[in-house]
């Protein structure tokens, strides 16, 4: 087996792990952090909106134009007194772009480019898009990200519970203001492909959220029938235990991604494939992230707030203060990366990544009922 291949079944059977829940108030705050830069680069940058959005011409030069990108970048400028945008096709041609035009406009423009382009004004295509359209697909797109939001919190508060609806949500809304926020920080143009890798990586995101919460909610059945763990040390147990199939899955997710992104975007200059491919990469990697760092904590904080579960926390906080004050070693803690034997009045269908039989870790590498 792999390293990581081994890594993950002591991370799943709960030989190994980190103490994220613990760490909470780190991500919270981070998190918090990464949030208000995005806020404040949205407010004082704005979106680059594309000309689907704001209406104007996009104007497509015949094959092998000889003129590059910058030079047919300045002749648009200077032909329309807007900004241009312009890029580079595969087979030789030019997409100029201008927003906020007429059609009278348009047509000067397109005679001014053939002109300075030194072509036939025929041989350039002008397409206009009105600002109406683009309209409307915003319009749509906000309509059905509040659709799929209200269904996703219905869906959780089905399945799981309403804490657990909330604590997605929360994490839903974190990683789309930080998507945005990149967006207008890096000043990316937002066209309708931006909004379609909006919408894909709330998805991926919902995906590792509900894998980490299923886990949690197999863990928790007869919680407060034990005094071994608390809901927190339960909920950190499920987020190592499908800490590498996250991993892993965000890994093989993101490498065609950044494939597009920093290879086709980048280094070819595909500079159309840079709307999706963005929103993509920084979403996926902030699901990613948000999953384990922030849904799943909150949910702890949320749950812990009640009677049950608060003084279910006393009971085992008690119960490892007593031990650590006779010398022991409190039973939730780790012993050369193992957890101690399993109590012989523990409810063997309670808490931990599986039921396995009390013979495979009882005793395992020291004498039986005794402790290093």
């Amino acid at each position: 087996m792999s390293k990581l291949g081994n890594l993950g079944a002591r991370l799943h059977r709960g030989e190994v792990g980190y103490d994220f829940v613990k760490n909470r108030k780190i991500w919270y705050g981070l998190s918090i952090l990464i949030t208000i830069t995005a806020i404040v680069g949205l407010a004082v940058r704005g979106l680059n909106m594309g000309i689907e959005f704001e209406g104007g011409a996009v104007f497509n030069t015949p094959k092998n134009t000889s003129a590059s990108v910058s030079q047919a970048e300045e002749y648009a400028e200077r032909a329309s007194g807007h900004d241009a945008i312009v890029q580079e096709l595969g087979d030789g041609s030019l997409r100029i772009q201008v927003a906020g035009i007429d059609t009278d406009a348009a047509n000067t423009i397109k005679n001014t480019l053939a002109d300075d382009l030194k072509v036939d004004s025929e041989q350039i295509n002008a397409e206009l898009v009105g600002p109406s359209w683009g309209e409307q697909i915003a319009n749509k797109a906000w309509q059905g990200l509040g659709i799929f939001l209200i269904l996703v919190v219905i869906y959780l508060a089905i399945a799981f519970e309403w804490r657990m609806a909330l604590a997605a949500f929360v994490a839903l809304i974190h990683d789309i203001t930080i998507t945005v926020g990149i967006y207008a920080l890096v000043g990316f143009e937002v066209t309708p492909g931006t909004v379609i890798g909006l919408l894909t990586i709330l998805g991926y995101s919902l995906y590792d959220t509900v894998v980490v919460f299923d886990s949690l909610k197999e863990q928790t059945k007869d919680i407060t029938k034990q005094t071994r763990w608390t809901y927190s040390g339960v909920a950190n147990r499920s987020i190592n235990s499908t800490l590498v199939r996250s991993v892993n899955t965000t890994v093989v997710a993101l490498l065609p991604v950044a494939g597009l992104l920093f290879i086709g975007g980048g280094v070819l200059g595909a500079g159309m494939l840079n709307d999706i491919s963005l929103s993509l990469f920084v979403g996926l990697a902030a699901g990613a992230y948000s999953s384990i760092f922030i849904a799943t904590p909150l949910v702890a904080d949320l749950k812990e707030r009640e009677p049950q579960l608060k003084a279910l926390k006393k009971r085992v906080l008690a119960k490892r203060a007593q031990a650590t004050a006779k010398g022991e070693t409190p039973e939730n803690e780790v012993v050369d990366d193992q957890y101690d034997d399993e109590p012989e009045d523990a409810t063997p269908a309670v808490v931990g990544p599986r039921n396995q039989p009390a013979s495979r870790t009882r005793g395992r590498g020291r004498p039986s009922g005794k402790r290093r």
